[in-house]
């Protein structure tokens, strides 16, 4: 078995585990878990820097650089996410 097969197995593996975790998430979780998931996002993109910095190719420079991006987004949309949901659930109704 390569580590091209063996990185294919882990990567379907973790779909279909993430998949199992997510589908059976409580509603009323969602914004404790939406916080952690942005913790994990600032972590990829430490990893998207580090990555970006010590590669030797200009691909592998371009790819870092697309991690950082898209890792960024993401971490910004989370944020902005969970912010309106804790708004909503903070609001008090005026009559």
């Amino acid at each position: 078995m390569g580590p091209l097969l063996i990185g294919i197995y882990v990567f379907v593996l973790a779909m279909f585990i993430g998949f199992e975790i997510i589908t059976k998430i409580p509603p009323t979780l969602h914004t404790p878990l939406m916080s952690g998931a942005n913790a994990v996002s600032g972590v990829t993109v430490v990893g998207a820097l580090v990555a970006a910095q010590t590669s030797d190719t200009e691909i592998s420079s371009l790819l870092g650089f697309v991690a950082i991006i898209t890792a960024t987004v993401n971490v910004v949309g989370g944020f902005l996410v969970t912010d309106r949901m804790l708004a909503m659930f903070s609001k008090k109704k005026k009559k």
